[in-house]
C-alpha cells in the first residue's frame, strides 16, 4: 500500500514537472519567436537606413561633384579658407590667374595669400606680371547662428574691362586732340602755304646764287616736314577707315612689298611672304591697311641696317576674337630688337628712341588697326628680332568713324596729305 502511494506521488510530481517544463518551453519559444521577429524588423530597419544613407551619400557626392564642376568651370578665381583662415581649396582659374598650384596655396593663411597678391602693387585693380589685370573681393562665411565658418576670396579677371575702359578714355582723348589739331592745322597750313610760295619764288630768283638757293630749299624742306607732321597728327587723332572693301590679303601684302622695294634695295634684305591658303579676303580700308603694313615694313627694314630676313605672313584664326574668326597679319624682322622696357610704350604717341623721330608712326598704326576693330601686338627679343602681329576680325563690323570734330572741317587742300602718310622717321626698334 505504501509503495503504491509513493509511486502515485512520484507520478504526480513528474506530471507537474513535465507540465511546468512544457509551459516554460512554450514561453521560451514565444520569447524566441518574438526576438526573431524583432531581429527581422531591426534587420529590415537597418537595411532601410543603410539604403537611405547610401542614397543620401550618393546625392551628397553628386552635389559635391556638381559644385566642384561649377567651381572649376568659373572664370573667376575662388579661394576658400576655414574658420582659422587656413586655405582649404581653390579652383583652376585661381591657379591660372596667380600662376601657382593648389598645393602651394592649401595650408597657407588667406591673409598671407592676399598680402602676397597685393605686394608691390600701388594701383587697383592689380596688374600681375603676366599682364592680367585682377580685382579682389573677399567675404566672411557664417552659419545660421552667425558664427564664422570660413572666408571666401574671389579673384576677378578684369583685363578685358580695363582694356575697354582704356580704349574709351583713349578715344575721348583723341576726340579732344582731334578738335585741337584740326583747328591748329588749319591755322598753321595757311601761313605755311605762303612760306612755301615765297620759298619757291626765292629758288627761282636765286638760280645764280647756289648758297642762298640752298637756304630757300631748306625752308621748303622744313615746310614739307611740318606739313607731314600735321598730316600725321590728323591721321592719328582721326583715323577714318570708312572706305571698307573686301581686299585680297596676299595681293595687299605684295603691294606693300612693292612700295617698300626701294628701301629694301639699300640693304641686303631677303623677303619671305607666307600666306596660308585658307586665309580669305580681308574686310578693311585698303589704303589705310597699306599704310599700317608699310609703316611696319619700313620699321623692320631700318631695324636691319646690316641686312636680314623680312617675313610677311597671313593666317586664319578660327574663333579667335570673342568666338569670331580672325585674320592674323605678321611682320617679322631679324633685326636689333626692342628692349623689354620699351616694348610697353612703342604705341604711345610721341614716344621714340630716334633723335629725329616724331613718335607717331606706331601710334598711327595702333590707331588705324583699332579703327578696324582689330588689335596690334609686339613681340621682340633684343638681338634676335621683332614681330608685329595684327589681328583683324573676319566678320564685317560697322566701320569705326570717330565723331565729327573740327578736324573734319580742314580744307580739301589738306586732306590729300592723309591718303598714304608713311612716317619713315618713326623707329622704335
Amino acid at each position: 500500500m505504501m509503495r503504491q502511494h509513493t509511486e502515485s506521488a512520484n507520478n504526480d510530481l513528474l506530471t507537474r514537472a513535465f507540465r511546468d517544463f512544457d509551459q516554460a518551453a512554450t514561453v521560451l519559444q514565444q520569447s524566441y519567436d518574438a526576438l526573431t521577429t524583432r531581429l527581422q524588423q531591426m534587420d529590415l530597419e537597418l537595411a532601410q537606413t543603410n539604403a537611405s544613407l547610401r542614397e543620401h551619400l550618393r546625392e551628397t557626392e553628386d552635389m559635391r561633384a556638381h559644385l566642384t564642376a561649377v567651381l572649376e568651370s568659373l572664370d573667376t578665381g575662388v579661394i576658400v579658407a576655414d574658420s582659422h583662415d587656413v586655405v582649404v581649396r581653390c579652383n583652376h582659374s585661381t591657379e591660372q590667374l596667380l600662376g601657382v598650384s593648389q598645393t602651394q596655396l592649401t595650408g597657407r593663411l588667406a591673409t598671407d595669400v592676399l598680402a602676397d597678391i597685393r605686394k608691390d602693387h600701388d594701383e587697383y585693380p592689380l596688374v600681375l606680371p603676366s599682364g592680367v589685370t585682377i580685382a579682389l573681393t573677399h567675404t566672411d562665411l557664417t552659419d545660421e547662428a552667425g558664427n564664422l565658418t570660413g572666408k571666401l576670396v574671389l579673384i576677378h579677371d578684369v583685363t578685358r574691362i580695363r582694356q575697354l575702359e582704356d580704349r574709351l578714355q583713349r578715344r575721348n582723348r583723341l576726340e579732344a586732340m582731334g578738335q585741337m589739331v584740326g583747328s591748329i592745322a588749319h591755322e598753321i597750313r595757311n601761313p605755311l602755304g605762303s612760306v612755301e610760295l615765297f620759298a619757291s619764288m626765292l629758288r627761282k630768283d636765286l638760280r645764280d646764287q647756289p648758297q642762298l638757293r640752298a637756304y630757300a630749299e631748306h625752308i621748303s624742306m622744313a615746310v614739307h616736314s611740318m606739313d607731314r607732321l600735321l598730316s600725321n597728327l590728323l591721321v592719328y587723332t582721326r583715323p577714318d577707315c570708312s572706305k571698307l572693301r573686301w581686299q585680297d590679303t596676299e595681293r595687299l601684302l605684295r603691294e606693300v612689298l612693292t612700295l617698300a622695294s626701294h628701301a629694301m634695295s639699300q640693304v641686303a634684305i631677303s623677303v619671305r611672304c607666307d600666306v596660308d591658303p585658307l586665309v580669305p579676303q580681308l574686310w578693311c580700308d585698303g589704303s589705310k591697311m597699306k599704310q599700317v603694313l608699310l609703316n611696319l615694313v619700313l620699321n623692320a627694314i631700318q631695324a636691319m641696317p646690316e641686312g636680314g630676313v623680312l617675313t610677311l605672313a597671313a593666317a586664319l584664326l578660327p574663333g579667335h576674337m570673342h568666338g569670331r574668326a580672325a585674320v592674323q597679319l605678321t611682320v617679322t624682322d631679324t633685326g636689333i630688337g626692342i628692349p623689354p622696357e620699351v616694348q610697353s610704350r612703342v604705341f604711345d604717341p610721341f614716344f621714340t628712341t630716334k633723335d629725329d623721330g616724331t613718335g607717331l608712326g606706331l601710334a598711327i598704326v595702333h590707331a588705324l588697326v583699332e579703327a578696324h576693330h582689330g588689335r596690334v601686338d609686339v613681340m621682340s627679343s633684343p638681338g634676335r628680332g621683332t614681330s608685329f602681329v595684327i589681328t583683324m576680325p573676319q566678320e564685317c563690323p560697322q566701320p569705326s568713324v570717330p565723331p565729327i570734330t573740327a578736324a573734319a572741317c580742314v580744307s580739301q587742300a589738306e586732306t590729300h596729305h592723309q591718303s598714304l602718310t608713311v612716317v619713315k622717321e618713326e623707329m622704335s626698334e
